[in-house]
């Protein structure tokens, strides 16, 4: 493995272990809902939103803790995200990371709840004391990740995206689209870790325009992977938006015109690290790792 893949690695062992602490423990009349939360929580994934939060971070020597418990939060909603993603109401799912989808595993019902569990969840992690000695801090933490996730950000993205053949073969329809669903919650993940760093307003824009990036090429490569990828690698199902008639970037620019924006992004979101020079090493690698990924 790459160092980068190894940072990955020990990242995504970091946050498995501060949810395993965190998330309640299944017992007493609740216990099948915990064992959901459990099931889709601790269940692998790259974890790349807290890895961007803790990068972020540290560029600035941010406080370790509150930023892994700002990523813990943040792994909460984009996991609810995906439970809710998967449901036969939104895109009908049977695998997530190589398993079977929550509400297989379960049933519909508990998935449904064990989403709205882990949603608020977050915001209960956000809010106590011990994720920032500052107030002020917790509150614009909460309210940043409300707006990401909610009717203005991720919930926005996916509304827009189950109206599928409206928005047709707008590009910029689908761009916002992918910028709400996909991008929300990573442009708040970089901007969290640059909060909690304390970082000038200078800073904290050039880490925006590279979340922004990011984020985009990201879900670009998603499209990629929906279009051409094999099950083995993505750990789900592949060639799901062609069958269902959904509008993604590959349907709209084809897939070379989609690689080269994939390109461009990435040089972009590099150039807006060259603020911080040495320091953003590692969220400079994250940058080709986004790119050449097969998961």
């Amino acid at each position: 493995m790459s160092k980068l893949e190894i940072r990955l690695k020990e990242t995504a062992d970091q946050i498995n272990v501060a949810l395993d602490a965190l998330l309640p423990k299944a017992q007493g009349s609740d216990a099948r809902l915990v064992e959901a939360i459990r099931y889709a929580s601790l269940s692998g994934g790259k974890r790349l939103r807290p890895f961007f939060t803790l990068e972020a971070g540290r560029i600035f020597d941010a406080d370790e803790s509150a930023l892994m418990r700002v990523a813990v939060a943040i792994e909460c909603v984009h996991t609810y995200s995906l439970i809710h993603d998967d449901l036969p109401c939104m895109d009908d799912d049977d695998l997530r990371r190589g398993r079977p989808t929550l509400h297989r595993a379960f049933d519909e019902a508990t998935a449904l709840l064990a989403g709205d569990a882990l949603l608020t969840f977050a915001f209960e992690v956000l809010g106590e004391p011990v994720t920032h000695s500052d107030p002020q801090m917790r509150c614009k933490l909460i309210v940043a990740l409300a707006k990401a996730a909610g009717a203005q950000g991720m919930v926005a993205g996916q509304a827009a995206d189950m109206a599928g053949g409206d928005i047709g073969s707008d590009l910029i329809a689908v761009t916002r689209m992918n910028r709400l669903k996909t991008g929300a919650l990573i442009n708040y993940a970089v901007d969290a870790g640059a909060m909690i760093g304390c970082a000038s307003e200078a800073e904290k824009t050039s880490l925006s325009r590279y979340a922004h990036d990011v984020g985009l090429a990201f879900q670009m490569v998603d499209d990629l992977l929906d279009a051409e990828g094999v099950v083995r690698d993505t750990g789900k199902a592949v060639g799901k938006d062609k069958d269902r008639g959904k509008v993604n970037f590959v349907t709209v620019l084809g897939a070379d015109a989609t690689r080269d924006r994939i390109a461009m992004l990435a040089d972009q979101a590099k150039q807006h690290l060259s603020l911080f020079g040495p320091r953003a090493y590692v969220l400079n690698e994250a940058v080709d790792f986004i790119i050449t990924r097969r998961h």
